[in-house]
């Protein structure tokens, strides 16, 4: 998964206004049916594919392999604030697995009770460099371009470009027990309040996970994550605001005779800190071929 999710998810979906007469069911039911489908067809599946590039708000230093393309859906839900955010991201390799391709599709249902919006949001384009890649560590930088798709007017988007860097490093302690770790910043020259001011904002985001390969095909999750960012007040004035979850789950492979891997995941973040009482759920859904 990649960072700018992260930053989304945990930030501008908390703090940003959006209206859907559609239920956060309607999203869910798609990947829960997209699940069903996926088992459906299982029925000649082999067991020698492990689960390894499927985290969920943290994102792992593995590109994907020469000709491998990976088609990943999130959809979270706050039962706090009663928005919710799905993604559809794409990744490939680009002439072979040293680099990568991605764009990062999100759609929102920000705001509050009075005023609930919802749509897409800022779209991302990501590159990312297999910088290393050994047995034990792996690590992978990554550039995003966050295109102003997204109504700003309505707290989906920014108004404005937006570039995106993250450090994913991967690290296998042991046979079965892996760790991810994150660091990463966002700068959002002349972003726009809903009114039209402008102002040049900045944001960062970390976060670590650790995972317990209970088999090849199921996996004990705990991702732990942070994001702060700046915001633009009606006055002009910008104030830092910053969010923080943990998030235990779980995930599980499918792997088709055909060479399809179908995971999926489930994972409860709980707010912590300033973000104490934000309690949701995560559902997690990748193919893989």
């Amino acid at each position: 998964m990649l960072g700018y999710q992260v930053n989304f998810q945990l930030h501008h979906c908390a703090d940003e206004g959006v209206a859907m007469k559609q239920r956060p069911s309607f999203l869910s039911g798609c990947l829960l049916a997209s699940f069903a489908a996926s088992t459906v067809f299982s029925a000649h599946a082999q067991e020698s594919k492990k689960i390894e590039d499927n985290s969920f708000l943290i994102e792992e230093a593995y590109n994907q392999e020469d000709g491998v393309i990976q088609y990943i859906q999130t959809f979270q839900y706050s039962h706090k604030s009663k928005e919710w955010l799905y993604t559809f991201t794409n990744e490939l390799p680009f002439h072979g697995q040293q680099h990568q391709l991605s764009y990062t599709v999100p759609l929102a249902r920000v705001g509050g009770d009075d005023a609930f919006h919802s749509g897409i949001g800022d779209v991302a384009l990501n590159y990312r460099y297999q910088l290393l890649a050994n047995d034990k560590l792996a690590v992978a930088p990554r550039l995003s371009l966050i295109l102003p798709t997204g109504d700003y007017k309505k707290g989906l988007g920014q108004g404005a470009m937006g570039y995106q860097v993250n450090l994913p490093i991967s690290w296998e302690l042991t046979d079965k027990w892996i760790s991810h770790w994150n660091a990463g910043a966002t700068y959002t020259p002349k972003a726009r309040e809903a009114s039209g001011l402008k102002a040049d904002l900045r944001g960062y985001n970390y976060g670590a996970s650790i995972i317990h390969l209970q088999s090849e095909t199921f996996n004990f999750m705990l991702e732990g994550v942070k994001t702060a960012s700046q915001g633009l007040s009606a006055d002009g004035s910008k104030a830092w605001d910053s969010a923080a979850f943990i998030i235990p789950g779980f995930r599980a492979a499918i792997n088709h005779a055909s060479g399809w891997q179908v995971v999926y995941g489930v994972g409860l973040p709980i707010g912590i800190g300033s973000s104490r009482g934000d309690n949701g759920v995560f559902l997690y859904l990748s193919f893989e071929k």
